[in-house]
């Protein structure tokens, strides 16, 4: 019989950061542990709260099902002699089974090669109930915490301690043993406002009792709640409140009872860049800022409490103390900032080391203003300016702003030229060159932020690589990955015709590299910006083979590689497609197994025989003659759609035409026009990996 089921774990106050995927991977956890001892259920819910997981689960089964055993026993040849006797070993079959030695002929079965004994029954399910610890512990013990801790005398570990634990299985109490905690039907509520204990009547009840006693269990009621509340407050001020995504997780994993109050701070802040007052008030006190309609930074905030003050403009005023401090110490920080140039910081860099043996980060910056000043002409930035960008490009990381604030790396960079009177595009460049940050974050937009991105990501990746500190596994401390994939993406955002092999050539001459270890990196580093290209592609939902057919080619222009790619997955679509990645494949390898590493005779026309060979080779002819210039030009869909011609004639040749002819000849010179139509199957990609796609 169906009943509900909740189980509840009450813990001291669980990470913010990491509360809403450690609350996914316990419900995932926990459903499947049903799902894999056989039970079923109608649907489940699941609750994450500073002091507590739990999951309500609707119409779970009550028992596993019953399952059929079979035993097979000993071959009837050797459980009977001649006599028809039973052996020794059909009396121990019947001892086993419970059975009379007179009835055994009756289990007789074959087992599709020969006669056997066998037993059959059905054994029925086990209950739900005697299930639950083995399910929950399993689940626990298994949940991705990096770090678990002990309290007390227990030897239990979790990623902090427990104090209680609900667990019933419709109106049914269960007593189960969980990280040292029996379980009951006794849980909190809010820690001020119902400290006492809540007797939780069913399954069903636990989320509407826990809201009485000031606690909202689940996790997207009380960020829907906050994000209402956190607007609601912003409009009342005729502003808009700025509420970033993971600030907002962060927070409601930090209430139980939220309620949003509005703060003011003194305006006299606002002439700090505002990217350091909202650093200031996001990181360290999570807050909300917000801003007005031309999204200028209003003196004022929204903080969330957990709790229902008698007296809120207490609370406010509170927050408001402690914010200002905080907001005087970024005004200090920039007024005393701005008093050295970033030119005059730039000398404190030789004493901050980027790697031991690639020197400190002043180095660096001499490093990546040589590559800068090269990529100029491919990027179109001035390259004088360029090189000053890069020269200037880590001297805020000296600065006391950015000492408080890492997160204002180039941020302030940007400020301090703009101060300093530096170029508007060197001052851009700052903020540009850690550009882009994160999947789907923007590139830059102007010539010299995109060549000091370009040269950094290059510089870092060149050097790393030189050294043999490549990442391994997922350990990337210099964030190669990221990088990379940021290389491949300015590229291509910027329509930037640069060949990854004359890059990497840029950013290596600025180290002392033999020749051999040269031509070493500069494949690695190849090798790995482009395998970035897989998990792109992947994110963009492509097909595997889509990106595999260009990365055949062994290309290493990215904005070519990009353009092919495209082109490819479009033609993919078409019904032409698949006959002619089939029909290409079937060349592949009739070549590879008849030409093996050679190259054909020239084709001769005079010993074309069929119709089908003949209109094939003119076709081939005039495809190659009109395909070339769109293969300089890139404009590879016409190429593809072209190809797509093909399907016709290719069809008519394996149809009409024996390629293994008897006479040699015949046989070389159609070796030598499946030849050409393989070329001309690869001036794009090769489409022959197309033929596995569904």
């Amino acid at each position: 019989m169906k009943s509900d089921f909740l189980f509840e774990l009450g813990t001291e106050e669980l990470p913010p950061k990491a509360l809403l995927s450690l609350s996914h991977a316990f419900t995932e956890s926990i459903l499947d542990g049903f799902i894999a001892q056989g039970l079923s259920f109608e649907g489940s819910t699941s609750y994450a709260a500073p002091r507590r997981l739990a999951i309500y689960i609707k119409g779970l089964d009550g028992s596993t099902p019953d399952s059929d055993i079979v035993s097979w026993g000993p071959p009837a040849r050797v459980a009977f002699d001649e006599a028809g006797a039973p052996t020794k070993a059909a009396e121990a079959f019947a001892s086993k089974n419970n059975l009379a030695l007179s009835d055994l002929s009756a289990y007789i079965e074959n087992d599709g090669h020969q006669d056997k004994l066998c037993i059959r029954h059905t054994e029925s399910g086990r209950a739900s109930t005697e299930l639950f610890g083995l399910v929950i512990n399993e689940c626990l013990s298994s949940l991705p915490i990096p770090k678990r801790m002990r309290w007390g005398s227990s030897k239990d570990e979790f990623v902090r301690p427990v104090h209680w634990g609900v667990l019933m299985f419709g109106d049914h109490v269960c007593e189960e043993t969980i990280l040292g905690v029996k379980t009951g039907n006794v849980s909190q509520g809010h820690r001020f406002h119902c400290p006492g204990d809540i007797l939780i009547k069913s399954p069903k009840s636990y989320e509407k009792q826990l809201r009485s006693a000031k606690v909202v269990a689940q996790f997207d009621e009380r960020k829907r709640l906050i994000h209402e509340g956190v607007s609601s407050l912003a409009k009342s001020i005729k502003g808009e409140a700025v509420i970033d995504e993971s600030l907002l997780n962060e927070v409601t994993a930090l209430n139980e009872w939220p309620v949003p109050l509005l703060g003011r701070f003194e305006k006299r802040f606002l002439s700090v860049p505002a990217e350091a007052l909202i650093s200031s008030m996001k990181e360290h006190q999570k807050y909300f800022h917000v801003i007005n309609s031309k999204k200028e930074l209003l003196p004022a905030f929204i903080t969330v409490a957990n709790i229902v003050s008698k007296d809120p403009k207490q609370v406010i005023a509170g927050n408001e103390r402690v914010i200002r401090p905080r907001l005087a110490d970024a005004a200090f920080f920039y007024e005393n900032d701005a008093t050295e140039s970033l030119e005059r910081r730039r000398e404190a860099l030789r004493t901050v080391v980027f790697q031991d043996k690639l020197g400190s980060v002043f180095d660096k910056t001499a490093r990546v203003a040589a590559i800068a000043e090269v990529l100029s002409n491919y990027t179109g930035a001035d390259p004088s300016l360029a090189h000053r960008a890069a020269e200037l490009s880590k001297s805020d990381l000296v600065s006391d702003m950015v000492g408080e604030f890492a997160d204002l790396q180039g941020t302030m960079g940007r400020y301090y030229a703009l101060n300093d009177g530096e170029d508007k595009q060197v001052a851009e460049a700052q903020l540009e060159q850690y550009l882009p940050r994160f999947s789907g974050d923007q590139v830059p937009s102007t010539e010299v932020g995109t060549t000091l991105a370009l040269a950094d990501k290059l510089d870092t990746l060149v050097g790393i690589f030189s050294i043999g500190q490549q990442p391994s596994g997922s350990r990337d401390p210099f964030a190669l990955r990221r990088a990379s994939l940021g290389v491949l993406r300015i590229i291509i955002a910027r329509q930037i015709d640069l060949d990854l092999n004359e890059a990497i050539l840029i950013a290596a001459s600025q180290f002392d590299l033999k020749e051999e270890a040269l031509e070493k990196i500069r494949l690695q580093v190849l090798t790995y910006i482009l395998d970035r290209f897989k998990s792109w592609y992947k994110e963009e939902g492509l097909k595997s083979e889509v990106y595999l057919s260009v990365a055949s080619l062994n290309l290493s222009n990215p904005l070519d590689i990009d353009a092919r790619v495209k082109a490819i997955s479009a033609f993919s679509k078409l019904p032409e497609a698949q006959d002619l990645a089939a029909a290409n494949k079937r060349v592949s390898n009739l070549l590879s197994k008849q030409l093996k590493n050679r190259q054909p005779s020239e084709m001769d026309l005079a010993l074309l025989e069929e119709g089908s060979e003949k209109n094939l080779a003119n076709a081939i002819k005039t495809l190659s003659d009109v395909s070339q210039p769109l293969i300089e030009k890139r404009d590879y869909d016409a190429v593809l759609k072209n190809l797509a011609t093909l399907r016709d004639p290719v069809d008519a040749f394996f149809n009409d035409v024996m390629v293994m002819s008897e006479d040699l000849a015949i046989r070389e010179n159609r070796l030598s026009l499946l030849h050409r139509l393989r070329c001309l199957c690869i001036n794009v990609a090769d489409i022959a990996q197309m033929a596995t796609s569904k």
